[in-house]
C-alpha cells in the first residue's frame, strides 16, 4: 500500500513542467565551446609598453628615484644643504695669547702676593697655581704656538717674582706702620734689595715651578 498523494515519477525523457523533482537537462545551455588556440605565450598578450593599462603605478619600474638621479633626498644619497664653512681658527692667534699670558701673570702675581703679605710665608703651590693660571689662559686663546709657550713660561716667573715683592711690601708695611702705597712706590728699591739678601735656593725653585706649570697649562689647555 503507497502513502496517500505520493508524486509520481515522470518517464525518462517524458514532461518536466510543474514536477520539481524532475530531472534537469544534462546539455550545456550555451553550447559546446571550443578550445582557445595556444598563442606560444604563457601570461598571454601583453599591451605594448606605454599603453595605458588602468594602473596609476605601471610603467614606473625601473625608473630612478631622486637619489638615482644625482638630486638629494631627504634620507641619503646627497645633503640636503650646503655644509656649513670651517670656522675660523680663533686659538692660534698668536698676539692675543701673548697678550693674554702678560694680563694673567699681573693679576695672578697680585693675588699671589696679597696670599704671601697675609700669612707671612711662601709656600710652592702657590707659585704653582700662578704658573699654571696664566698657560693655560694663554693656550685657551693662543694655541699650543712655541711663542705662546716661551711667553706663558717667562711671564709666570715674572708673576711669581711680582707677587714675592708685594708680599715683601705688605710685610715692610706693617712693621713700618705706613701704607703700604708708600712702601712700594716709593722705597722700591729697598724692597728689592731686601729680596736679594732673603733669597735662597727654595725662592728660585718656587719661580722655576711657576715656569714649569706654565708650559703645563698651555698643553692642557690646547
Amino acid at each position: 500500500m503507497q502513502p496517500p498523494n505520493q508524486p509520481q515519477q515522470p518517464y525518462p525523457g517524458g514532461p518536466v513542467e510543474g514536477n520539481p523533482y524532475a530531472a534537469a537537462p544534462t546539455g550545456t545551455p550555451y553550447g559546446e565551446q571550443p578550445p582557445a588556440a595556444p598563442t606560444g605565450n604563457a601570461y598571454g598578450q601583453q599591451p605594448p609598453p606605454g599603453a595605458p593599462t588602468g594602473n596609476p603605478f605601471a610603467g614606473q619600474q625601473g625608473q630612478p628615484g631622486p637619489d638615482q638621479q644625482g638630486q638629494p633626498g631627504p634620507f641619503g644619497g646627497g645633503a640636503p644643504f650646503a655644509p656649513a664653512p670651517p670656522d675660523p681658527p680663533a686659538r692660534n692667534n698668536l698676539a692675543v695669547g701673548v697678550l693674554v699670558a702678560l694680563g694673567a701673570a699681573i693679576v695672578a702675581g697680585i693675588l699671589y702676593g696679597v696670599l704671601l703679605g697675609s700669612i707671612e710665608r711662601e709656600f710652592g703651590y702657590a707659585a704653582v697655581g700662578v704658573g699654571f693660571l696664566v698657560g693655560f689662559a694663554a693656550g685657551k686663546l693662543g694655541g699650543a704656538n712655541p711663542v705662546v709657550i716661551a711667553a706663558s713660561a717667562v711671564f709666570s716667573v715674572g708673576g711669581v717674582y711680582f707677587g714675592q715683592l708685594i708680599g715683601y711690601a705688605m710685610v715692610m708695611a706693617d712693621v713700618a706702620h705706613v701704607p703700604f702705597s708708600e712702601v712700594f712706590f716709593d722705597h722700591f728699591d729697598a724692597v728689592t734689595s731686601i729680596w736679594k739678601e732673603e733669597a735662597d735656593f727654595m725662592r728660585y725653585l718656587f719661580l722655576a715651578l711657576g715656569a714649569i706649570a706654565a708650559v703645563g697649562g698651555v698643553k692642557k689647555a690646547s
